[in-house]
């Protein structure tokens, strides 16, 4: 392997994290993954130190961290540790803070205490304690997130069990995206909230690949339509998402992103902290994505460094860091 890193100060918007855990934490949540069909060693811990050692030898200028705990307090107590290693390490990692989004009023009281620890975007899973995003109850949550012009992550809910005797996270995630982002374009949440700037995790999951089938077909009459969406308001509203290349840098997964929005709207993510992700799965993705012919090279390029324009923020403190170390 070369010791040269593989890209060139890269800002990835798709990385977990966790706080230290006990012996007993870690082996419950191992026995939780084997429920759920997983097999050979159990994943590492997560390692601040380790990370940011990743990260120099990849070539990666900042991680945007994000964890959604399924319960209220965890939710707050992850968002506080993670802003202290934002503290830390300024220039190196941003947080995504995430909101409950199983009751509205909490996630907004999430919201406002994001406010305190400077968050620089919030991080939301498709389906959190049984309650969907297209759940109406959540209106006045997209309301202020949307007066804000906020940068929401989106990402599935990896407990979902899988079939087949194969984990959920290998491909029922993927659908799980699609059917619940479906669900939010018919809702109206992208009619009624377009200044929200929606990342979804794994290049949409199964979403581009079958946004053609559901623009042609989705407003037929047929089809149970009650906010009279147009074709050309289907083709535009899936075009305004951003995605990013978590486990995705294959041309399989680019070129149906890029048929269904643009080059632009493809922002860089790792999947790095998910016990489904190592290493070599990570650097070989980042391979992939480099090696691909549907773009330019300066296009694969960019596509590592558009979500410094998502995240003003986090882009003034590297440029602080680089105007330091000069």
């Amino acid at each position: 392997m070369s010791n040269h890193p593989l890209v060139d100060a890269w800002i990835d918007v798709h990385a977990h994290f966790s706080p230290p855990r006990s012996a007993e934490q870690r082996s419950a949540m191992w026995q939780a993954l084997q429920q759920d069909h997983w097999s050979g060693e159990q994943p590492p811990e997560w390692s601040i130190d380790e990370r940011l050692a990743y990260m120099d030898r990849v070539g990666i200028s900042m991680q945007m961290l994000s964890l959604v705990p399924s319960s209220h307090a965890a939710v707050e107590a992850i968002n506080r540790y993670g802003a202290q290693l934002v503290a830390q390490h300024p220039s190196r990692f941003g947080l995504l803070a995430g909101l409950p989004t199983d009751d509205a009023e909490v996630a907004l009281q999430e919201l406002a205490r994001a406010d305190v620890l400077d968050a620089d975007g919030f991080a939301v899973y498709c389906q959190y304690n049984e309650v969907f995003l297209s759940d109406p109850r959540l209106e006045p949550l997209w309301a202020e997130l949307n007066a804000r012009e906020a940068v929401v992550f989106v990402h599935p809910n990896h407990a979902v069990p899988g079939q087949f005797g194969r984990p959920g996270v290998l491909l029922e995630v993927a659908y799980q995206t699609a059917s619940v982002i479906t669900d939010m374009l018919y809702a109206g949440v992208f009619r009624r909230y377009p200044a929200i700037r929606f990342i979804l995790a794994h290049c949409g999951g199964a979403l581009p690949a079958l946004s053609g089938r559901l623009i042609l077909l989705g407003n037929e009459s047929w089809v149970p339509n009650p906010q009279r969406l147009t074709q050309a308001e289907m083709r535009e509203q899936l075009a305004a998402l951003y995605l990013d290349t978590a486990m995705t840098g294959s041309a399989q997964s680019l070129s149906a992103g890029i048929a269904m929005t643009c080059p632009e709207h493809l922002v860089y993510g790792s999947d790095c902290g998910a016990p489904c992700t190592t290493e070599h799965t990570a650097m070989t993705n980042i391979e992939n994505l480099l090696a691909f012919t549907g773009l330019r090279r300066e296009q694969i390029e960019q596509i590592g460094r558009n979500a410094l324009v998502l995240f003003p923020k986090a882009a003034s403190r590297i440029r602080s860091a680089q105007a330091g170390a000069a």
